[in-house]
């Protein structure tokens, strides 16, 4: 179940497009099965991956009902949106349709600690204080810092905040500072899943936290991951997370970074195009090439980069 003590991996998921731009429903049943064959404990969708501020809000919520009919695990939809009246309506589409939850991060112009968690007990006051919510703390994008004192008034001040999608870089400070916290008796028990592509979950597990929250092509190998730290076998998982760091590291590149990930879930058969939706960079041959060899090389450490 979704809620403060949810471990694992939820999986952010892309959002398909055909080549001439609409959105690829039939992929989005091949990607739902691919997610599930995968082992993971959740799904994540119209997140910054899903590339949501290119979508209209039809689409959103016919994304979200799609999803929602063949993903049988819990799903969390992204609302966050520069007004409220966009957030209220996906959120209250979202939890009629299903979902599990919804994920909230703060807008840029968002300053000041007051503004931060301000902004917070609004968003609460107009999508419902009984829709769990997960509090995206992901600076390098929104270029909003958010202290460890903060993430805890937040976190206080709304008990329908269960989670906490962990993307400060860099961040395993934060995650033993705020797991800290709780053992002293100042911050409730909530769940931290780590994203930034889980260029750190190996580290991040030592440190507390309670899975992936994240969009790499390999989630399985997140889960892997996880499982592995979960059963105390961290040689095992530290050598698992090796093998896959150089392609790992490759994908997490801002701007082309996405197009590389869709073109390996391509390659894995979990969605039929690679295409994003415009405005969006492209691979070119040299890319390809790179990207085709490090999973050469990885395939000769973990079978599921073969092709």
């Amino acid at each position: 179940m979704f809620g403060i003590d949810t471990k694992g991996v939820y999986a952010i998921a892309p959002t398909p497009f055909l080549p001439d731009g609409a959105v690829d429903y039939a992929s989005i049943d091949r990607m739902c099965d691919f997610y599930l064959e995968s082992g993971v404990d959740g799904l994540t969708i119209l997140g910054i991956l899903g590339e949501a501020p290119k979508l209209e809000p039809e689409e959103s919520v016919a994304i979200v009902k799609r999803v929602l009919a063949r993903f049988n695990k819990p799903v969390v939809v992204g609302v966050s949106a520069p007004g409220f009246a966009a957030m209220r309506a996906l959120s209250g589409a979202s939890m009629d349709a299903g979902a599990a939850g919804v994920m909230i991060n703060p807008p840029p112009a968002m300053r000041t600690d007051d503004e931060i968690c301000n902004y917070y007990a609004q968003s609460v006051a107009q999508i419902g204080a009984d829709v769990p919510f997960v509090l995206q703390d992901h600076p390098l994008v929104t270029t909003v810092r958010m202290s460890n004192n903060v993430i805890r008034r937040i976190v206080t001040e709304n008990p329908s905040c269960v989670m906490l999608k962990h993307e400060d870089w860099p961040g395993l400070e934060k995650v033993s500072a705020l797991r800290k916290m709780e053992a002293d008796g100042t911050l409730r028990h909530i769940s931290i899943l780590c994203g930034n592509g889980g260029l750190f979950l190996d580290f991040e597990m030592e440190r507390g936290a309670d899975g992936a929250m994240t969009g790499y092509a390999f989630p399985d190998m997140l889960v892997d991951v996880v499982k592995k730290h979960q059963s105390g076998d961290n040689d095992g998982m530290h050598a698992l997370f090796d093998a896959h760091l150089p392609y790992l590291r490759y994908e997490h590149q801002s701007g082309i970074g996405l197009a590389v990930r869709k073109y390996v879930l391509v390659k894995r058969g979990a969605i039929a195009h690679a295409d994003l939706r415009a405005p969006g960079p492209k691979m070119n041959a040299t890319t390809r090439a790179e990207v085709d060899g490090m999973l050469a090389r990885l395939a000769r450490h973990d079978p599921r980069a073969a092709f």
